[in-house]
């Protein structure tokens, strides 16, 4: 049931701001966001305003795990994690 309203919270999203979930999901910053997308830093910021609170959630680390959890950014481990 939770993970139902989740999923129906993920649809309020626009696409760009899916896209800027991804990209926060892949540990960008706003100004790496802001060039990637072709828009400014205070865009992005305003984006991930709107997802956070559409999707309400906390903070940017929040939309990070959401995004893996949802399996929109596969986690990948670098090898200096890997080998602890």
């Amino acid at each position: 049931m939770m993970r139902a309203r989740k999923e129906e919270r993920l649809s309020l999203l626009t696409a760009r701001e899916k896209r800027v979930l991804k990209l926060v999901a892949e540990a960008k910053s706003n100004r790496e966001i802001a060039a990637a997308l072709g828009v400014s830093p205070a865009t992005v910021k305003r984006h991930v305003e709107n997802i956070l609170r559409k999707l309400r959630l906390k903070n940017r680390v929040a939309m990070a795990v959401y995004a893996v959890r949802r399996g929109d950014c596969p986690l990948d481990l670098g090898e200096e994690v890997q080998a602890a």
